[in-house]
């Protein structure tokens, strides 16, 4: 077999693969997923709050990094309790999506790492609007853990 024969015979195989996967694809009936409506997630309240809390938290800490570089020590608490919210947060986040049941255990201790960095943005609140974005996140943040918490 040439070259030639080789590219047109594998072509030829390519699309008969393409055209059998869209034939499938339009044989498979969606009408049994709509009818299984997934039932309200309850910790999607708090699942929101830790995503604004990482947005904000992500700008404050990158915000203190800057300062801390210009020699600017007093932002070190501040960063180092938005790092440890953005850790918790987060781990908050993908367990409140997925509906677990560690969700609220987790919830627990995330409104007091949120505690923790809204006490220390809140001394820099005043001057840098980084850090009062994030202590109203950490804020709103605990109290929807504290709906949930275990």
């Amino acid at each position: 077999m040439n070259r030639r024969s080789f590219v047109g015979s594998a072509a030829a195989v390519s699309l008969a693969a393409l055209s059998a996967a869209a034939i499938a694809a339009e044989e498979h009936q969606h009408g049994d997923h709509a009818a299984a409506k997934a039932a309200p997630n309850p910790y999607d309240a708090a699942r929101l709050a830790a995503a604004h809390c990482l947005s904000a938290g992500q700008v404050c800490l990158d915000h203190c990094i800057r300062q801390l570089s210009k020699g600017d020590t007093s932002m070190a608490q501040c960063a180092k309790s938005v790092n440890q919210m953005l850790a918790l947060c987060g781990a908050l986040q993908s367990l409140a999506a997925q509906n677990s049941t560690l969700t609220p255990a987790l919830a627990k201790v995330c409104a007091k790492a949120c505690k923790e960095c809204a006490d220390a943005c809140k001394e820099h609140a005043a001057h840098h609007a980084e850090c009062k974005a994030c202590h109203e996140s950490c804020l709103a943040c605990i109290k929807e853990c504290e709906k949930i918490a275990a």
